[in-house]
C-alpha cells in the first residue's frame, strides 16, 4: 500500500476512515479568544481538526480487582495518553487523527482497528520495526493502590528516527495539535520528534495543547533529563495541562506548596512568565479517600483570571486510568464549542468524573452524556 503523508521510511496504512477534508476555517481561527472578565465566549463553535501525536499502547490487567497474574488471565485495552484524547474528541464529534507508529503485526493491527472503531482517523499511524509498547495495570481496591508496570522499551514508536516524521504532511489540514510529556520521556528520539512536531505546528499556526504527564519511571529508564527536554516542547503550547510539579520541571522554579489553588496559581504565573504563547493553564485536584472513593475538582488560570470547578464525588470507581486525558479532551471540546472558561472547566471536570465509570483507558462517553451529568447529576437511570 502506498504511503501517504507517512513518516519517512515507514509504511503507512491508508485504510479505514479517510483523510481530512479541506479546512472550513483558517488555523488562525483555532485561537479561541475569550472575554476573561466573566468567562464568556466570543467565538462561534468550531470543529477541531486535531492531530494527536504519541505512542499507542496495549494495557494488560487482571480481571476484576485481582492482583497481577493472581489467575492466568489478562484483559486487554488499547490506550496511550494522546490516543485517549483522540478517542474522546472523536466521540464528541470532532475530526481527530492519530500520528504514531506500531509494529506491522497483529498487535499493531488491533490497535489501529480500535482507533477506527472509535471514529479516529488512523491513516497517519505507520508501521515500523520493533515491538508493541505494553503496560500492565494492577487495579487498586480499597486501601490498596493501583500499580503500573511499563514494558515499552524498543517499541516501534520508540525506535522511530526523529527525521522520519514529515510534519508538514502529517499536520496538513489540521487546526490543532495535542501532545504530552510522555513522548519525550521515551528517549532522545522521542524528545526530538516531539520538539519537531511542536515547532512545525507553531509555524503552521495550529493551536497546540500539551499535557505534562510526568512519568518518573520512563525518564529513569534511560537517565533522561526532563528539565532540559520538556521546555522546548511545552514552550509552543497555548493550553497547558499540568500540575505544580510539572511546572517546576518545565521552568526550574521551586514547586509551590500550601493551599492547592494558590499553588496552582503560582505555578501558572511561572508558566506564563516562561512561555509567551501560553493562554491557559488547567489541572484537576484529586482527593483520594481510597482507591474506590475520591473527589475531583478543577482549576483553570488564564493571564487575567482564575476559574474553579467545585469538587465532585467519584465512586465507586470502575477505572481511573485516563481521567486526566478525559479532562483535557473535555476542555478542548468545550472551548471549540464556544463555551466560556468557567463553563468549559465544569464540562471538562464532568468528563473526567464520568471516565471513572468506564472500563479501559479512554472516555467513551458522548458530549450529550457529559452534559447530562452536569444537568442531572443524581439520576440513576435515564429513561
Amino acid at each position: 500500500m502506498t504511503p501517504v503523508a507517512s513518516p519517512r521510511g515507514l509504511s503507512l496504512d491508508t485504510g479505514g476512515k479517510g483523510a481530512y477534508q479541506t479546512p472550513q476555517c483558517s488555523n488562525k481561527d483555532a485561537l479561541d479568544d475569550r472575554d476573561e472578565q466573566d468567562g464568556s465566549a466570543d467565538n462561534a463553535a468550531m470543529t477541531l481538526r486535531i492531530a494527536c501525536f504519541g505512542e499507542l499502547l496495549l494495557r494488560l490487567s487482571p480481571p476484576g480487582r485481582e492482583r497481577l497474574l493472581q489467575s492466568p488471565r489478562l484483559d486487554v485495552h488499547v490506550g496511550g495518553a494522546e490516543a485517549n484524547v483522540a478517542v474522546s474528541l472523536a466521540r464528541f464529534g470532532h475530526d481527530a487523527r492519530m500520528v504514531s507508529v506500531v509494529p506491522g503485526n497483529a498487535l499493531g493491527d488491533a490497535a489501529i482497528a480500535e482507533l477506527r472503531r472509535q471514529g479516529v482517523d488512523a491513516t497517519r499511524v505507520a508501521r515500523g520495526d520493533g515491538r508493541m509498547g505494553l503496560y500492565f495495570l494492577e487495579p487498586g481496591a480499597g486501601q490498596r493502590a493501583g500499580i503500573v508496570t511499563y514494558d515499552r522499551a524498543d517499541s516501534a514508536f520508540a525506535r522511530a528516527r526523529p527525521d522520519a516524521w514529515d510534519w508538514p504532511a502529517l499536520l496538513a489540514g489540521a487546526n490543532a495539535l495535542h501532545l504530552s510529556g510522555i513522548t519525550p520521556a521515551l528517549g532522545a528520539a522521542g524528545a526530538a520528534a516531539a520538539r519537531a512536531a511542536a515547532s512545525a505546528a507553531a509555524m503552521l499556526g495550529l493551536a497546540i495543547s500539551f499535557d505534562g504527564n510526568f512519568r518518573p519511571a520512563l525518564w529513569r529508564a534511560w537517565n533522561g533529563d526532563p528539565r532540559a527536554l520538556l521546555p522546548p516542547v511545552a514552550a509552543h503550547a497555548r493550553t497547558l495541562f499540568a500540575d505544580p510539579r510539572d511546572v517546576a520541571l518545565l521552568t526550574g522554579t521551586p514547586e509551590p506548596g500550601g493551599d492547592p489553588v494558590a499553588a496552582i496559581e503560582a505555578a501558572a504565573r511561572a508558566a506564563f512568565a516562561a512561555f509567551a504563547p501560553l493562554e491557559r493553564f488547567a489541572t484537576t485536584i484529586r482527593v483520594a479517600h481510597s482507591a474506590d472513593l475520591q473527589e475531583l475538582s478543577a482549576v483553570c488560570v488564564t493571564r487575567k483570571q482564575t476559574f474553579t470547578a467545585p469538587a465532585r464525588a467519584v465512586g465507586p470507581i470502575v477505572d481511573r486510568i485516563g481521567g486526566g486525558d478525559a479532562f483535557a479532551a473535555g476542555l478542548l471540546h468545550a472551548h471549540a464549542s464556544g463555551a466560556g472558561e468557567e463553563e468549559a472547566l465544569r464540562f471538562a471536570l464532568a468528563a473526567a468524573c464520568l471516565k471513572h465509570s468506564i472500563p479501559g483507558d479512554a472516555n467513551l462517553a458522548s458530549a450529550a452524556e457529559v452534559q447530562a451529568l452536569l444537568e442531572e447529576p443524581q439520576r440513576d437511570v435515564r429513561r
